[in-house]
């Protein structure tokens, strides 16, 4: 094994070999060493002066805050597996998103954000980028080839998330790639949902893909993560605004993503599976009025989904049919397997409340009932269901 991987090869023989250099280190250990380090030595002022330039390389080691080779093998597995030119680890998926903006925008230019991203992203662009002089537009994610009657003379990028925060919109993403790219707007998604086994965005013309790595690429709810990828026409300016802004990873979060990214593919699929037994079983509940998960065929995006995704993952959400906080609070409260908690990806199952109504400008959200977003992990669908079932027999008894 040498750490070069040939192209052609599938995502999981990708995710087995990707980042992978057995002669790399003076070892013939089959996983990367974790390499700590801040200061990196040279051996004369000459080496010094001629490493000043390479620092946009992908994998020059210079300074620890600009990676080690325990980092550079993350980056080439996810760049391997994104079909990019070059990837970027970050500390979390919100500091993707944000070095992201700041790459692309400045005073006086305009972006175009779908209404449903994550939470925290919406606060950057409320918050951070108008305090710097950046209007945002949040559009309809339904808008598909549309997105181009929204465009201005200033608009420099659009922001996609598919499917969308906490009620699981799809967005025509290869129609609003297009109509950027004839405008020469950068286009980035958020695939945190699909990662790049399921959907590759660059593939379909999007310029950036990135993750909250955290989630299915750690897999084990250990560490924090983001990671980028892009085309090589923006690689540079992504990896320099990430440098302007500081960031850096600790190298053993990254070997942790490492050490997840390898078994990525089974992971999922369970989550996958799992994922639509309980959606399937929700659908049929009377308490339910209806579940948020686009690979159901009765979900208004499904065939969105099923043209473009090759598979889903864990999370989806479901409103409950009208009824009392008390009622909520009794279902939830009582179970012993979905642990209460922000974050997903991990093994474990989580739940979560979820209020749309608070967040959305473009598309005011019309339900009536409480909703619930779950991440299906990797425990038995049947203990799942059955802590589920006693869930609600709980709210019925408390009046719901």
């Amino acid at each position: 094994m040498t750490g070069k991987v040939k192209s052609g090869l599938q995502p999981d023989t990708i995710l087995g070999h990707a980042g992978r250099d057995l002669t790399a280190h003076g070892g013939r250990a089959i996983n990367p060493p974790v390499v700590r380090a801040s200061t990196i030595v040279f051996d004369s002022l000459a080496d010094w002066a001629a490493a000043a330039p390479r620092r946009m390389e992908p994998d020059f080691v210079q300074y620890g805050r600009f990676g080690t080779p325990t980092h550079f093998a993350l980056n080439d597995a996810i760049a391997k597996l994104e079909g990019a030119h070059a990837a970027l680890c970050l500390p979390s998926g919100l500091a993707a998103i944000v070095v992201t903006y700041l790459a692309f925008l400045g005073p006086g230019d305009h972006a175009l954000v779908a209404d449903t991203v994550y939470a925290p992203n919406r606060n950057t662009c409320t918050g951070l980028l108008a305090r710097i002089g950046v209007e945002t537009t949040f559009y309809d994610p339904s808008v598909g080839a549309g997105i181009a009657e929204l465009i201005r003379p200033n608009t420099k990028l659009i922001f996609l998330e598919a499917p969308g925060s906490l009620t699981f919109e799809m967005q025509d993403v290869p129609a609003i790639a297009e109509a950027a790219r004839a405008r020469g707007v950068v286009t980035a998604i958020d695939n945190t949902w699909a990662t790049p086994l399921y959907f590759r965005p660059l593939e379909v013309g999007v310029d950036v893909s990135l993750m909250a790595g955290t989630k299915y690429v750690v897999g084990h709810s250990d560490a924090m993560l983001g990671t980028l990828a892009t085309t090589e026409a923006h690689y540079e300016r992504i990896k320099k605004t990430s440098h302007e802004l500081g960031y850096a990873v600790g190298p053993d979060d990254a070997w942790l993503a490492l050490r997840g990214l390898r078994t990525l593919s089974v992971r999922l699929a369970r989550h996958h599976e799992s994922g639509l037994e309980v959606a399937r079983w929700l659908a049929a509940r009377p308490e339910v009025a209806r579940v948020f998960h686009p690979a159901l065929p009765g979900d208004p995006g499904h065939a969105l989904w099923k043209r473009d995704f090759s598979g889903a993952c864990g999370l989806f959400g479901f409103e409950l049919k009208p009824v009392s906080e008390a009622a909520v609070a009794a279902l939830v409260d009582g179970l012993e397997l979905f642990g209460l908690g922000a974050s997903w990806g991990g093994y474990e199952s989580l739940v979560l409340p979820a209020h749309p109504e608070k967040l959305r400008t473009a598309v005011p959200w019309d339900g009536k009932g409480p909703i619930l977003r779950l991440h299906v992990g990797l425990e038995d669908p049947g203990d799942l269901i059955a802590d589920l079932e006693a869930g609600f027999e709980r709210l019925r008894a408390a009046g719901g």
